[in-house]
């Protein structure tokens, strides 16, 4: 993924992939961090991912001192997002380092500013951004017009490298600074990834791996509740005979009565709805021990995040026929009231 025309977010979003594929890979191999050994951590990207995610520097290390690690701080929280995003951050690191020597290169060292050659190189434009001082793109629109890191109008070229012409002296490029400086993109390019694509895609792979059939958000219409029709993130095998829903959701302590209500509450409506629907949550981040208690008396299943290749398998021998899979029944439903049904159910006494 080094060719010269992807962009930050494109090499960020394959390494990230890359990166979850080793996690699921090592989660796999030592049966989620069970049973850890050294030829499971055969892959470089494996042992940064143990270390960094157990809160150690993702140094290079032999897979037997990786190991030797891990023993040594069994009792410590493993981290997924920190474990996968290091090796993600650290890709994109050097990326944007190679981009501003391309740049410098191109310019006679930050001094000429050719159109052409910035309509040609869009992803360039991070680098280029923040050459000129502009750190946000509000102030990159107002000064150029709408650009993006994958296209460059000519107009907008020339507005550019008017403006890089005139805020650039090249005497007095600092290229630690620039660099710097793109860490504000750099960071807000991995918060966006980590929010689409990290959980979910652990949950994707992880059912892809298996051979089980399923369905994500974005490629179904809704799925039928008592209250109304929604969709979770994953429905198994597909919205048109739904036997399982999973739901993937990171918290923090601050808002996990919050989340842990609007979960339910879907679980609630989907299984009364479906009385054979098996429903799932994938947990990450600081749940507290009351909510996950609580969710557990709605959901089937509320497994770590760390578990989720376990997880696949009871899913898959549920969609199989395995029915002492489902724990909860749930009936639910609503109703109009007539004089009959009140006859048949009174309301309370006061």
């Amino acid at each position: 993924m080094s060719e010269p025309n992807l962009t930050l977010y494109q090499i960020a979003d394959a390494e990230i992939r890359r990166c979850i594929q080793a996690y699921l890979e090592l989660m796999r191999a030592t049966r989620g961090l069970s049973a850890v050994t050294p030829e499971a951590l055969q892959d470089e990207r494996a042992r940064v991912i143990l270390l960094t995610g157990l809160g150690l520097p993702g140094q290079s290390v032999s897979a037997g001192e990786a190991c030797e690690e891990w023993r040594r701080r069994q009792a410590v929280p493993f981290d997924p997002e920190t474990g996968i995003t290091h090796g993600v951050y650290r890709n994109i690191r050097q990326s944007g380092a190679r981009f501003l020597d391309q740049v410098e290169a191109a310019t006679d060292h930050f001094s000429n500013f050719d159109p052409a050659f910035i309509q040609r190189n869009p992803h360039l434009l991070p680098i280029l951004q923040h050459l000129g001082g502009l750190f946000s793109k509000a102030a990159l629109k107002k000064q150029v017009g709408s650009v993006s890191d994958s296209s460059i109008s000519r107009p907008a070229a020339i507005r550019l490298s008017t403006l890089l012409k005139t805020r650039v002296d090249p005497t007095s490029v600092d290229k630690g600074q620039i660099l710097q400086r793109l860490e504000s993109t750099l960071e807000g390019i991995v918060r966006d990834l980590v929010g689409r694509v990290l959980l979910e895609s652990i949950v994707d792979s992880a059912l892809r791996d298996q051979n089980v059939p399923f369905q994500r958000e974005h490629e179904y219409s809704s799925l039928a509740g008592v209250v109304y029709d929604f969709r979770a993130d994953f429905v198994l095998p597909d919205s048109e005979r739904p036997l399982a829903f999973i739901e993937v959701r990171k918290s923090s302590s601050r808002h996990a009565s919050l989340y842990a209500k609007d979960k339910m509450f879907s679980a609630i409506n989907w299984k009364g709805k479906n009385s054979s629907l098996l429903a799932v949550l994938v947990v990450d981040g600081e749940w507290t021990r009351e909510t996950l208690r609580v969710m557990a008396n709605v959901f089937d299943y509320v497994v770590p995040i760390t578990r989720v290749t376990e997880l696949v398998e009871t899913v898959s021998a549920y969609l199989d026929g395995d029915t002492s899979k489902l724990k909860w029944l749930i009936q639910f439903r609503i109703t109009p009231a007539t004089p009959t049904a009140l006859t048949e159910h009174p309301p309370a006494s006061p």
